[in-house]
């Protein structure tokens, strides 16, 4: 039999992510007497290096930082090129736009798209100034330094972990049908020998240490008005792209309130919009009115579904970039909303649209030190190395974050220039009357806002630990009546039942094996005594630490 990964218990400090490197990584900094913001900045750093499908140089992020005594919200995502209007896409598209992408999930993916890959769906990457941004305003050690294990794994290699490896091949197999100039840096790259690397085989990538060195030497400027900045104009200019210069230099990342809704008398936060958050806020609130705790599995599960489709129909509806569109954060999350949004389930399955309120390939991870600092920080290049273009002699693929936009002009999403397209990566965190819980997070697409209502819900509703409620078998609905389970679900007589159940009320119930459908997540929770307690994914090669 299976044994289940136990919870990691630590007096002074922990830190969980994605990959076990990365965690080391992160571990050695909290060590080293850095706090937990430089341990979050070593991992994220570290993990571009060793998951580079899921996340890279090239991408975003998003991060929740508890510096003791509140809540500060970081928005690291880029904005669209300034040439990157409607009339462009339509342009390049032959004026139809691109076939729906399946990983956006739901409404949001209805209608005409941007191609997946190439330069038409880059947007600015913002996780440079993002490590910069954080560290600015909440670092201890010296910027550099953080930077250390990273630079050594790209320039003297790592051995690819099983998990890493099956996600690059599969990446390496959609690279296989791209052609044109944009994607001849990838091959040199990420497939060397014309495949992906095995599991165990040691892979290097010297362009990515010179890079990150230049990053960290010059706290990220390089990045956005030096060297690197240069070349990725010139590339563009060469290959089609739209990114320019200017679109480089103008970034910046936003400090942002964090938004909570009760649940059980806690308070779960999400970053506001332009992330996808607010639909896990919105499914949380209305199961807040809900009872799951004393309830059949069927109908706890039926709630919950219920719930995340109308969390998600509101925010395919509203969610957009908040410096240029009014979005209704307050009213979705008001007490008369959730009511009325809370009435319209029933006991069978729905396809719920957006309400009307009143208007006003990713990786994660969490972090926590002895002076009671705590992290959530999430970061992505979007679907399997991003665009797929690879920047010559600098070892990093760009984001394709543009897949978000929409192309109906009458969204409040629509694609434009200079704009922050709807982001699917978000990090959690819960507290109680004021006082921290814990940083959370469950990376994978359309996956992550119903990913944190089960795995809060798996914590408050069924007194789980950590490891024990990230381990939970999952759901993942898509569209429509349609609703994939873990293989897990069915191996138990009440799991069987549920599933029947779930059939009965109208859902479409599919067994999955595949893993990766289901997120990956990790969480950090304090303990009365000061400690904490974390678990890490055991789907894949989630990684831990403590001391």
């Amino acid at each position: 039999m299976a044994y289940p990964r136990q919870p990691l218990y630590a007096p002074h400090g922990a830190v969980a992510t994605s990959h076990p490197l990365a965690a080391a990584a992160g571990l050695a900094v909290l060590r080293r007497g850095g706090n937990a913001v430089d341990a979050a900045l070593a991992t994220a750093v570290t993990l571009t290096v060793v998951q580079p499908p899921s996340n890279d140089i090239g991408g975003d992020l998003f991060a929740l930082v508890w510096d003791g005594e509140r809540l500060h919200g970081l928005n690291a995502s880029g904005r669209s090129p300034a040439a990157l209007t409607l009339a462009a896409v339509r342009a390049a598209t032959g004026g139809r736009g691109a076939a729906p992408v399946a990983a956006l999930g739901g409404a949001q993916s209805a209608g005409p798209a941007l191609p997946a890959r190439g330069w038409l769906p880059v947007t600015v990457p913002g996780a440079p100034a993002g490590w910069r941004d954080l560290h600015d305003r909440f670092g201890r050690l010296p910027f550099a330094d953080l930077f250390t294990d990273a630079v050594g794994y790209a320039e003297h290699g790592h051995p690819v972990s099983a998990g890493v490896a099956a996600a690059w091949a599969r990446g390496v197999a959609a690279h296989a049908e791209l052609a044109g100039p944009e994607y001849a840096e990838f091959d040199r790259v990420f497939a060397p020998g014309g495949r992906a690397p095995r599991p165990g085989e040691r892979w290097r990538n010297p362009d990515a240490a010179r890079t990150l060195r230049r990053i960290a030497e010059t706290g990220s400027e390089d990045f956005y008005r030096g060297a690197t900045a240069e070349a990725l104009a010139r590339h563009a200019a060469r290959t089609g792209g739209l990114l320019t210069g200017d679109d480089l230099a103008g970034h910046t990342s936003s400090w942002v309130d964090p938004v909570p809704v009760r649940y059980r008398g806690h308070q779960v936060w999400e970053l506001p919009p332009n992330g996808q958050g607010l639909a896990a806020l919105v499914a949380l609130g209305v199961l807040d009115g809900l009872e799951l705790a004393d309830v059949p599995l069927a109908d706890r599960l039926h709630r919950q579904i219920e719930a995340v489709k109308l969390g998600f129909a509101d925010a395919h509806a509203y969610v957009a970039d908040p410096d240029l569109v009014p979005v209704p954060t307050a009213a979705l999350l008001s007490p008369g909303y959730l009511a009325a949004r809370r009435a319209l389930i029933t006991d069978r399955a729905g396809e719920p649209v957006a309400g009307d309120p009143e208007r006003g390939g990713t990786v994660y991870l969490c972090t926590a030190d002895a002076g009671g600092m705590m992290v959530s920080l999430i970061q992505s290049t979007y679907l399997a190395f991003g665009s797929h273009v690879v920047l010559p002699g600098h070892g990093f693929a760009l984001q394709n974050r543009g897949l978000g936009f929409r192309l109906d002009p009458a969204h409040p999403n629509v694609v434009g220039p200079g704009r922050r397209p709807y982001h699917t990566i978000i990090p959690g965190f819960l507290t109680r009357d004021g006082e921290p819980v814990g940083p959370f997070g469950v990376m994978g697409g359309h996956m992550q806002p119903q990913g944190h209502v089960q795995l809060v819900s798996a914590t408050l509703d069924a007194g789980l630990d950590p490891q024990a409620a990230l381990d939970a078998p999952r759901w993942y609905w898509h569209a429509g009546r349609s609703l994939l389970v873990e293989p897990e679900l069915v191996g138990t007589a009440e799991g069987r039942a549920a599933v029947d159940g779930l059939r009965a009320r109208g859902h479409e119930v599919t067994v999955a094996a595949e893993p990766a459908v289901f997120g990956y997540g990790q969480a950090i929770w304090r303990t009365a005594d000061g400690g904490y307690v974390a678990g890490s994914e055991s789907r894949v090669d989630g990684g831990m630490g403590g001391f």
